[in-house]
């Protein structure tokens, strides 16, 4: 009798011990409130190339999850064919890490701002943005402008919105380079350098991957800065 307690304990606890997620394993659930059918992959780009991972099919309800086993954080794409012919909006990019990440949106909104809870890194990437979102609201008021000048024949006009244009682009570069190098610490950090200062002087770059935390410099951006300043 004891021996048999003793192997049924021992089946009980490896049982659990399997069931357990490891701790490179990211777990993405939420809901997309209001869809009644439609297929959902989620997405990355390991090289070049953008990768369907793993897929569900919705019907009836907008609840989903999936698990992955991550090498190191990266950016996630949740790709969603709704049935109408329309890839319009229909894809969310999310900064994905080892962790529960929650993500709640709506069919007929699906990438307008989604909530997404669970990710440092998406906290950081969403920081980001929202900065890079002004110069870029910016440049667009200046291409308005621009415009109207044009049609107007005011050389004088598209000269002084040619040097906003410029200034603007300026610290839209400055911006992502200094974001890089104050947050060393981030997986976002080496993500900024590699996808949009990437033909920044060199010994920008050089000095952003020499701040790089052990951890981040190991990791897939880290690794492809690494790269490019080599």
């Amino acid at each position: 009798m004891k021996n048999s307690l003793i192997a049924l304990l021992s089946l009980v606890l490896l049982a659990n011990c399997t069931s357990e997620p490891s701790k490179n394993t990211m777990m993405v659930s939420g809901n997309i409130k209001g869809l009644k059918k439609g297929t959902l992959y989620l997405q990355h780009i390991p090289d070049s190339t953008l990768v369907a991972l793993d897929s569900v099919v919705l019907e009836g309800s907008g609840d989903f999850s999936f698990d992955v086993s991550l090498d190191s954080p990266e950016v996630f794409y949740l790709y969603l064919d709704k049935k109408d012919f329309n890839d319009l909006n229909d894809r969310i990019t999310f900064f994905g890490e080892p962790g529960s990440i929650n993500i709640q949106t709506k069919w007929n909104s699906f990438d307008i701002d989604p909530e997404i809870t669970g990710s440092k890194s998406q906290e950081k990437l969403i920081e980001y943005r929202g900065m890079m979102s002004k110069f870029n609201i910016e440049e667009m008021r200046i291409m308005e402008a621009a415009f109207k000048a044009s049609s107007e024949q005011n050389s004088q006009a598209l000269d002084s919105l040619q040097k906003a244009s410029d200034r603007n682009t300026l610290r839209s570069y400055l911006f992502a380079l200094n974001y890089a190098m104050n947050n060393a610490d981030s997986y976002v950090a080496p993500y900024v350098a590699v996808t949009d200062v990437s033909d920044a002087n060199p010994k920008f770059l050089d000095s952003i991957y020499n701040k790089l935390s052990p951890e981040v410099a190991a990791s897939k951006y880290g690794k492809l800065l690494e790269a490019l300043v080599n």
